[in-house]
């Protein structure tokens, strides 16, 4: 159906303008029943897609600003892989106090996910040990010796408590940011896997110790060369890691 799907909406819905920043995805401004919101077409199984839905009504009510999605005339919360979602309203980080509330509210998110079932079709780090494929990863893709640091910085992940990771926290444009709040955006990579990979945030915001964030950025700049393996930031991203793992031996 791909965009006519918007319909289901309403009579009056309507898109505006395409928005940056979507890679797997079509992201778009639109207006529904008067308001502005934001809509997303993509390819994921309803499977996964329920899951997010869920994800964020729950972190709604337990009083997070996330960008719920909104229903279709019928209740539906997505049709044919278009979600329609609440704009969220604020700016990008800036400053180390910007960043300092964002890393406390990551923390937020995973002390109320501790236990939230995996997102169907995703593996996490530790799973990735054993296994090669998951939803945007395919690490036969990858050269054998990159598989192989990739796993030497997920290992040190195990063992580590679990809960929903967002997947992409220290990324600006993921962020909006208003006197009273701090809202994260773009669920899309959102997934369960040990906190730490959400915790490598510019200026150490999230305040780890050397030993900790050592850890946390190896296992984060392999998580991002292998859901983007081939394109330019994931070999740079594999390039640094290969160093810092050299160094960790």
């Amino acid at each position: 159906m791909g965009w006519e799907a918007l319909g289901q909406w309403g009579e009056d819905a309507v898109r505006i303008e395409r928005l940056t920043g979507g890679v797997a995805n079509d992201v778009w401004s639109v207006r529904v029943h008067g308001q502005i919101a934001v809509t997303r077409l993509g390819s994921r199984s309803d499977a996964d897609l329920k899951w997010e839905a869920e994800l964020l009504q729950y972190l709604d009510r337990e009083g997070m600003t996330v960008p719920v999605p909104i229903p279709t005339t019928d209740g539906r919360l997505f049709v044919d892989g278009l979600v329609v979602m609440k704009y969220m309203e604020g700016g990008p980080p800036e400053t180390e106090s910007d960043w300092r509330r964002v890393a406390d509210t990551l923390r937020e998110l995973h002390r109320l996910t501790q236990g939230w079932p995996q997102r169907p079709g995703w593996r996490s780090s530790s799973d990735l040990l054993h296994t090669e494929t998951g939803t945007r990863i395919n690490l036969t893709a990858m050269p054998p010796e990159g598989v192989i640091r990739c796993r030497a910085a997920w290992a040190r992940l195990i063992g580590r408590q679990t809960c929903v990771v967002h997947g992409n926290p220290n990324s600006p444009g993921n962020v909006r940011i208003t006197a009273d709040r701090v809202a994260l955006i773009d669920w899309d990579e959102t997934h369960v896997d040990v906190p730490d990979l959400d915790l490598v945030l510019p200026g150490n915001a999230a305040d780890l110790d050397d030993g900790a964030h050592d850890i946390a950025a190896q296992a984060s700049a392999a998580w991002e060369a292998a859901v983007c393996w081939q394109d330019e930031y994931a070999v740079k991203r594999h390039g640094r890691l290969s160093r810092a793992v050299t160094r960790s031996r």
